[in-house]
């Protein structure tokens, strides 16, 4: 297998696996909002947290496969 293949893949992975993320926890909040509306405020701020900690993985995963793609050789 060839490395430029090895880094499409890395950054295909990671762009999945946040969106997953992403998506499963904004369901979470939809249904938490919906249980307790007065408490959407304290559940938005920690879905806007999570979603960032979930994008910076995807970003950490998009760099190195782009890493992997144009500089290993």
């Amino acid at each position: 297998m060839s490395l430029t293949a090895l880094g499409a893949g890395i950054c295909a992975l990671s762009g999945i696996g946040a969106g997953l993320g992403i998506g499963n926890a904004t369901a979470k909040a939809c249904e938490a909002t919906a249980r307790q509306p007065e408490a959407s405020s304290k559940i938005m701020t920690q879905l806007l947290l999570g979603a960032a900690l979930a994008e910076a993985t995807a970003i950490y995963g998009f760099v190195l496969g782009i890493l992997i793609i144009f500089m290993v050789k």
